[in-house]
Order: structure tokens, then sequence, then C-alpha cells
């Protein structure tokens, strides 16, 4: 491994390799129970990944001056650090468009369309997919488009289950294509590959599950006779609350676009589109600096405004992912990774396309039990790179399996916290229409296409080598 350390492969544990596994796996089981009771929080996970590095202490029998020194040095490698700062620049990134209002420019356009029943679901699927790959959030996506777009649709004849599944499809498309989503920058940083590169590599999988999704949303998401009669004030009312001029805030999307994938510095590109969004939004009424940036005397931090939300938005998930890495360190450090990876090579043997389903199958288990798909694929990160380097599978290819598999499974299971989150949202709305259904988690899963097909792509592709590509040193060799 390019990250090894002097004190990698240095500690001795009680029960060996599994010892040091202890940590990550006391993490893995805790974030499991809290998602089966209901309780998971991002600070929840932070405690349980703190619990279980302290338990290893217990377990180790070389010193704890020793423990502690393997735990900083994992801390320290570029893999935390690189996406932490990523996070927060496109954290940032993602609050400026949301105080410029391009939600509500997105939702306008799609209630002026003049789409009704199946196409209006269609046409919110495109919408949350642009939105979702502009900010980079699929949460926040999904919140936003059932305030807004949800209703809007139930008035005009959407089905309701297929409505809510288009919103999670297309947070699903963004969360896996946008350069700026948390789980693009940590599949391409774990993997030690650059974002632009990766987005591109990518493009390829997250189309060919669009397509049929859209088309399935067309065809299934009118609501036919059963279709809610809400009147046309209610949809007068809906639409009062939107505006055009949110739409000026897709130019320093674009421009972020262009620059991530015209070879700049995901930073830069970042850097350039904040810096370009504050007059956007002031020459479109949508909002002032103030929004962006705000000293507040009478508010206990000071300061206040949609850069300050977007970092403290992943100050949780960054102390989460040093604690994450640290803990696969000590994988590293205590022989556990070597343990793993030579017993599955028994089984994988020469075969590249057993290790792709290896790393598949990894990615699968861990994000259908850990219900916020950024930890998952933190915990998963680890052992997708060291089977894929030990056959030279790209590190594009690499960083594609595990982002794809993390994003289509973080919104398809019923206890997954994107359904749980849209389930609440729209619970909360009942109180401001109470004509409007809400979808139970257990109804809408099903129908979450993109997640489904992305899934069902990622395994074609483990299993038949489709868009498979290899490291040129190690290409070179075979």
């Amino acid at each position: 491994m390019s990250d090894t350390s002097a004190y990698a492969s240095t500690l001795n544990f009680r029960l060996g390799a599994f010892g040091a596994a202890v940590p990550l796996l006391f993490f893995v089981i805790w974030a499991i129970t809290t998602s089966v009771a209901g309780l998971t929080s991002e600070i929840g996970l932070v405690m349980g990944a703190m619990f279980g590095i302290t338990l290893g202490l217990l377990f180790c029998r070389s010193s704890w001056h020793d423990y502690a020194q393997n735990l900083f040095t994992g801390m320290t490698q570029p893999v935390g650090v690189v996406a932490i700062v990523a996070w927060f620049y496109a954290g940032m990134f993602a609050q400026v468009l949301q105080a410029g209002g391009l939600v509500e420019g997105l939702v306008w356009l799609g209630g002026t369309s003049g789409a009704t029943g199946g196409l209006f679901t269609g046409l919110t699927f495109v919408l949350a997919a642009v939105f979702s790959t502009a900010v980079g959030t699929g949460y926040g996506t999904t919140v936003a488009f059932c305030t807004l777009m949800y209703p809007a649709g139930v008035a005009l004849g959407a089905e309701p289950v297929m409505l809510f599944a288009a919103i999670l499809a297309g947070a699903i498309f963004g969360d896996n294509l946008a350069p700026v989503s948390d789980t693009t920058i940590v599949s391409a940083t774990t993997q030690d590959a650059d974002v632009p590169g990766v987005v591109r590599s990518r493009f390829k999988y997250s189309i060919a599950a669009a397509v049929p999704s859209l088309i399935l949303f067309v065809i299934f998401g009118g609501a036919g006779a059963d279709s809610v009669d809400v009147g046309n004030a209610a949809l007068t009312n809906l639409l009062a609350s939107t505006d055009a001029a949110g739409l000026a805030m897709l130019v320093p999307f674009v421009l972020v676009l262009v620059l991530a994938l015209t070879g700049h510095h995901l930073i830069t590109s970042l850097t350039w589109g904040m810096v370009s969004a504050v007059p956007t939004m002031m020459a479109a009424h949508t909002g002032s600096f103030a929004d962006v940036f705000a000293f507040n005397p009478d508010s206990d931090q000071v300061v206040s405004g949609a850069l300050v939300a977007g970092v403290q938005g992943y100050m949780n998930m960054a102390i989460l992912i040093l604690l994450i890495v640290a803990a696969a360190h000590l994988l590293r450090a205590g022989g556990t990774m070597a343990a793993i990876t030579s017993r599955l090579m028994v089984w994988i043997g020469d075969s590249v396309k057993r290790a792709e389903f290896s790393n598949w199958l990894i990615v699968a288990v861990l994000n259908s039990a850990i219900t916020i798909n950024t930890a998952a694929e933190i915990a998963a990160a680890p052992f997708v790179r060291e089977i894929g380097e030990r056959y030279g599978i790209h590190r594009y290819r690499r960083a594609n399996m595990l982002d794809a598999v993390t994003s289509a499974l973080g919104y398809i299971f019923p206890w997954g916290a994107p359904i749980l989150l849209g389930w609440a949202t729209l619970q909360s709305m009942q109180t401001q229409y109470d004509w409007l259904p809400v979808v139970a988690p257990t109804s809408v899963f099903p129908f979450v296409f993109q997640g489904w097909f992305l899934l069902l792509i990622m395994l074609f592709a483990a299993l038949t080598s489709w868009g498979l590509t290899f490291e040129k040193t190690a290409a070179s060799s075979r």
C-alpha cells in the first residue's frame, strides 16, 4: 500500500488479526443496531467509532503508546484530510445555490411546464437529478422536493408513490454523479483517484440506469382515476412560493461542472462557483450577500449564512471519516487486511471477475446494514482498494463500484435514512395540506428505479467486465 507508515504492521492483538478488527467491527455492529432501532444519527455514529477505538485498546498486546501512534498515523493519511476539505467546499457551494433559490426555480419550471400525471413524475425525476447534481446532496434534494415538488405533482395528477420514488431516484442520480457529492469525494479520495476523472468514467453507468428509469416513471407515474382532487386554488398557492429567477443559479452550477470536468481541481472549481454565485443571486434578486455570510452578534455562533451552514453540515462526518480511516489503518497494522485478503484470494484465484464481485458484495452488504451511505462507503473503501490493487483494477473502476452501489442502496431500503427523511417530510407537509397523501417507506422502495437499475448494472459490470480497465503498470504486466 502507498500509505504505509513507520508504525504499520507493528501491532499485536489478542485474538490475532481478529483483535485488530474490533474497532471497525464494533462500529459496524453499532451502526446496524442503531439503524434497526431507529436511533441513527451522525453524532451517534461518531460515538460508536469512538467506543470502538477505545475498546480496541483492551485487545492490543503492544504498548498503548504504539496503538495511539497508529491511530494518529491513520488520521493523518491524505484520504481523510482531502475528503474533509472537499466536503467543506462542496457544502458551502450547495448552501449558496440553495440560498439563491435554485430549488424554487426548478419547481417553478416543473409547475409551469404544463406536464401532468406521468409526464410530471418523469419531469420531477429529471429536475431532482439536476438539483442533486448541482448541490451534491441527495438528502437535501429529498427534503426540498418533498416539500415543494411533491404537493405540486399530486395536485397535477401524479401517482403519489411513483412521485416520491422519482424524487428519491433523482437524488440517487446526483449523489452518484455530482463532482461535489460526498459519496463521489469519498469514493475518489479513498481509491487515490481524481474526482473529474471518476465522474467522467461513471457517466455511462448513471445514464444507463437513468434512461429506463425515466421511461418507467412516465409510463406508470400517472394517478389515473385515483387522482386527488385538490382544486386550482391549492396549486396556485403552491406555485406562488416559487420563483423563476432562481434558475439563474444554474449558471454557477454549470461553471463548476465545466471546470471540474476539464481537469481543474475540485477546490478551484468550487471556489469559482461560489465567487460567481454571489453576484448572480444578487443580480437575480433571489438573495443578498448577508444570506451567504454575515456577522450576527445576537447569535451564539456570531457568524451565519450559507457558507457557515455548509461547513457545519459536514462537521460530524469530518470527525467520523478521521475515526474510520484510523480504524481501517489498524486493520493493516494488526494484519487483519492481509488475513482477509489472503483468504479471499483462495476463492478469487486468478479471476478478476470474482475480485470485482467480491467488491460489489462487500459494498452491498455494508450499505444494506448501515443507513447513512457515506459511513458505509468509508467502512467498505479499504477492502475495495486492497482487493482492487492486488488485481490491478483501475482506481476509477474501484471508485465507481464503491460509489454506485453505495448511492443505490442508500435510497432503496425502507429503513434507509433518505426514505425515512422523505417520509417524515411528507408527514410534516400534511399540517399545511390536509389533502396530501403520505407514502409509507415500505410502499415506495420497489419503485426507486434508478437505485435498482444502478445496483444491477454494477453487478452486470462486475460479472461481465463491462467497462473494466486496469492500471497501466498492471495492464502492461498481463
